[in-house]
């Protein structure tokens, strides 16, 4: 049911996607807590791909196995498609009519505001891990290479983790790490 809603009320495509998957994985079933979550969109951004597909394959293997996988995917792409053919006929019926028109224009402010609060989220997560000055650094520097310098959200990602892979822990000694090692507590 979690990826059925999010494929039939997904409107705006992967990113309003998102917000949804977010409210029904991590708030309503808490499947995964706000750190996973980040994690697999950080890494379903980085695939090739639909977002919301490789989103619910991968949260419905976890749960659910491969038949999670097969469930939670074809719970996201079949209301879609339904839609999509009864929307585009509909639309193509009364494409001249003025309220067909308005319709169609009055989403997209509510997906605007829908990942404007998904992206609030993540900047308060973000700044509670690393700090305002390092988050306010990442999202300038985010939509500076994004937005004017055209790079790749998948490039972006992939030099984000990498550099988080290679210097992100180095010389910080965590709780596991003392534990580990036979330091006391």
């Amino acid at each position: 049911m979690a990826f059925f809603r999010v494929g039939i009320f997904g409107f705006g495509g992967g990113p309003a996607s998102i917000t949804l998957v977010h409210k029904e994985v991590v708030k309503h079933y808490k499947w995964m807590n706000e750190e996973e979550f980040s994690d697999v969109l950080a890494l379903g951004n980085a695939m090739p791909g639909p977002i919301a597909t490789k989103m619910a394959g991968y949260i419905g293997y976890r749960v659910g196995g491969l038949t999670g996988l097969f469930n939670a995917i074809a719970a996201t792409i079949v209301p879609t498609v339904a839609a999509m053919i009864l929307l585009l006929a509909t639309l193509n019926a009364y494409r001249d009519v003025a309220w067909v028109n308005g319709m169609s224009q009055a989403v997209i402010p509510v997906v605007a505001v829908m990942l404007g609060v998904l992206t609030w989220d993540f900047i308060k997560k973000s700044s509670s891990a690393l700090g305002w000055l390092i988050t306010l650094f990442l999202v300038g520097a985010s939509l500076l290479f994004l937005e004017w310098l055209n790079v790749h959200p998948a490039i972006l990602i992939a030099v984000i983790l990498a550099y988080a892979l290679l210097f992100g822990h180095k010389g910080k000694k965590g709780k596991a790490g003392r534990k580990h090692r036979g330091d006391p507590q």
